[in-house]
């Protein structure tokens, strides 16, 4: 990735688009480089620009979000899919997860967060926003997987705050871990649920209704 982050901003509403477009030149280090209307739109976008990360709306006529993040990280897997949303488009967000997105936030976030979690997502970290998350935790079904029903208390506070957005440091914190144990134990984690990353582990813990 080069130092300035290049962004492509997908949304089929105009004063959405040009609107976040605006306020992200103002940053010395983003440089939106393309703007979409749908998510096939964003991917032409990746085939004819170098892009660090899309800005992705759930919403959008022909190809979806859920659609133009898969597409997009079938095609450039090294592209960051950030899902921008409002509360209504909930039940869409674990799809967008599931097919590869880093992330998600609200669309009336402040700048300021919104700049923040584009930085986060293209050092190849997620971004779970706080509220959202919330909400997904408490639609999620109290009936649990095998795999979940296995965890131990530990695990299933470390699954959470996974879910909730913490890195590394602040789960340490939360946990009164050391930094190194709380890696080494996400390391385990993965093993033992059999899962790729750090975004499969919010996933699994959303759907499976882990809220410690």
């Amino acid at each position: 990735m080069s130092e300035t982050i290049k962004i492509v901003i997908a949304d089929d509403e105009q004063l959405i688009r040009s609107g976040l477009k605006l306020m992200l030149n103002t940053f010395s280090d983003i440089e939106v480089v393309g703007v979409a209307s749908n998510g096939q739109e964003a991917l032409e976008q990746c085939q004819q620009h170098e892009v660090d990360v899309v800005l992705m709306d759930i919403r959008m006529p022909k190809v979806n979000g859920i659609e133009g993040t898969k597409l997009i990280k079938t095609h450039f897997s090294n592209v960051a899919v950030l899902i921008v949303t409002t509360f209504q488009d909930s039940d869409y967000i674990l799809k967008a997860m599931n097919e590869g997105a880093s992330g998600y936030l609200l669309k009336d976030s402040d700048y300021d967060d919104i700049y923040q979690a584009i930085k986060t997502v293209a050092a190849k970290q997620i971004v779970l926003d706080a509220a959202v998350t919330k909400q997904l935790l408490q639609q999620s079904s109290p009936v649990k997987s095998e795999a979940a029903a296995s965890l131990s208390q530990k695990e299933i506070q470390l699954l959470s705050a996974i879910a909730h957005g913490l890195n590394n440091k602040e789960i340490a914190q939360q946990l009164f871990l050391a930094e190194g144990t709380v890696k080494n134990n996400i390391s385990q984690l993965l093993v033992k649920l059999d899962l790729r990353d750090r975004t499969q582990l919010a996933i699994f813990a959303i759907e499976n209704g882990l809220k410690e």
